[in-house]
């Protein structure tokens, strides 16, 4: 449940706001009576199955990159400290990066990476591959 929370605290805020506005709402006297009912189950239901979908889906891929950096590929992570064009790194254990839970951690690295905030680095290395391939070939 610990990691529910931490993938899915900004979405169940964000549904929080939209449900107090929509108790605001319903609330009027210009509205129908059953407003209030109807626009809660609703707002709380799209919310519920996109919050679900999202935890689901962001959770296969963590095991999915956990699996793929185990085996010893590349994996590519998210790094929003640096705000410039290359705000990605590239981990695998042959550069010394290790595991812990859902982190992944170096030593010789200021921060730690969420596994949450990673992909395989094999498709994106094959699609610059064909791109630069493309693009020398139309030059």
């Amino acid at each position: 449940m610990d990691r529910f929370f931490e993938l899915e605290i900004p979405y169940i805020a964000i549904m929080l706001f939209f449900l107090a506005v929509t108790a605001f709402v319903t609330t009027r006297d210009f509205m129908p009576r059953v407003a209030f009912k109807r626009g809660m189950i609703g707002i709380f239901t799209i919310f519920a199955i996109m919050i679900g979908i999202h935890y689901y889906i962001t959770t296969a891929r963590m095991e999915g990159v956990k699996q793929l950096f185990n085996e010893g590929e590349k994996i590519i992570c998210e790094n929003k400290m640096r705000r410039t064009i290359s705000q990605s790194v590239v981990l695998s254990k042959d550069m010394g990066w290790k595991i812990d839970g859902d982190h992944f951690t170096n030593p010789d690295y200021e921060r730690d990476f969420h596994t949450a905030r990673c992909v395989d680095y094999a498709p994106i290395a094959a699609k610059a591959k064909e791109d630069a391939k493309n693009e020398n070939s139309t030059h």
